[in-house]
């Protein structure tokens, strides 16, 4: 049988999204929408979430980046939500896969406007060493949403991450499963965050923090 990298990468948003709700870490709605690039070309699998959650693998739509429906069907508000994710693909050629959500505690810190601090040790075993920056507001979806988008990004070429402000988080990483635990961790990092403020506040890790963390895992064969 033929390999289907298609069939395989909708396999992978169904589990991804299966992972986020088991780990608590969606909004009382279960609001998201999650994508994942269409190898070769320049389109994408994009789905949504919402408070009655089931999703089928066969029915994920497939749109191209600028938003023409390839296969399947795309409700209006996922619709408007197309050039959030392009704008990440086109920017990171190496991230294959884009997921939005509320998650509560990050969520908290982009309706303060404020970035969430790489302060816990979590981040920094896979990778993430800088804060994740927070991107202006404007209307879901709009031409200037994605602007602002696309401005943290390209000034923060390390973060994994950019916090939309009164919004909510938008995360991209190598493929589903990966970019699912990525917002597990900061939704993690951020709750413990908000702890921490109450008994003095986070302190930053000291210099090197993230060689000598590499070079450890190394040590025990858990990072190649």
């Amino acid at each position: 049988m033929a390999y289907d990298a298609t069939a395989v990468l909708r396999e992978q948003l169904v589990e991804a999204v299966g992972r986020l709700l088991q780990a608590g870490v969606m909004s009382h709605s279960k609001h998201g929408n999650m994508s994942a690039r269409v190898p070769g070309a320049e389109q994408m699998l994009l789905t949504s979430t919402g408070l009655h959650t089931s999703l089928s693998a066969e029915l994920i739509p497939v749109v191209t980046f600028d938003g023409e429906v390839v296969s399947g069907t795309l409700d209006p508000a996922t619709r408007e939500i197309v050039g959030m994710h392009s704008s990440v693909y086109r920017v990171r050629p190496e991230v294959h896969s884009v997921m939005h959500t509320h998650s509560p505690h990050v969520t908290s810190f982009a309706l303060a406007h404020q970035p969430l601090p790489c302060a816990y040790e979590a981040l920094l075993r896979i990778g993430i060493t800088v804060d994740i920056p927070v991107a202006d507001w404007a209307p879901r979806g709009s031409r200037e949403s994605v602007t602002n988008i696309i401005d943290q990004i390209t000034r923060h070429p390390d973060a994994p991450a950019v916090l939309l402000a009164n919004h909510g988080l938008l995360a991209f990483g190598r493929d589903p499963l990966m970019t699912a635990f990525l917002i597990i961790s900061m939704e993690e990092a951020a709750g413990m965050t908000l702890e921490a403020r109450k008994i003095g506040g986070e302190q930053g890790f000291p210099e090197g923090a993230l060689e000598k963390e590499r070079a450890h895992m190394r040590s025990f064969g858990s990072l190649r």
